[in-house]
């Protein structure tokens, strides 16, 4: 459905894959039913194993075909796609306004209540 889980900010100078044990970690106690992840590429190595091994979930990697050129779906990976554009939509999500992480994380979760109040209103 493309619901937010959960949400880390970092600064620019740390790789999405350092960061992604830190959003993981977030899911251990609220999901319990929580089996697989589903990953793109940047994602590969040691992080399947640790995630593995801390919680016993298996990491998808979902890579797109070297032999197609140009602009290609890649199954699942537009989920999270759409989901990064319905925040754009929000003015303080387009730009990097915020100084502070934690002020970052919490428009993005404002914005996903929006969101989701929106669909049942």
């Amino acid at each position: 459905m493309g619901l937010l889980l959960a949400v880390v900010v970092h600064a620019a100078n740390v790789h999405d894959s350092q960061s992604a044990f830190r959003v993981i970690k977030q899911l251990k106690y609220r999901f319990s039913r929580l089996v697989k992840v589903i990953a793109d590429g940047g994602y590969r190595g040691d992080f399947v194993e640790k995630v593995k091994q801390a919680f016993g979930w298996t990491i998808q990697v979902v890579l797109r075909k070297d032999s197609n050129k140009g602009f290609q779906v890649v199954p699942k990976r537009w989920i999270v796609e759409r989901t990064f554009a319905w925040f754009e939509s929000y003015r303080r999500l387009s730009k990097d306004y915020e100084f502070n992480t934690d002020t970052s994380e919490t428009m993005i979760q404002l914005a996903m209540i929006k969101l989701m109040l929106n669909r049942i209103i």
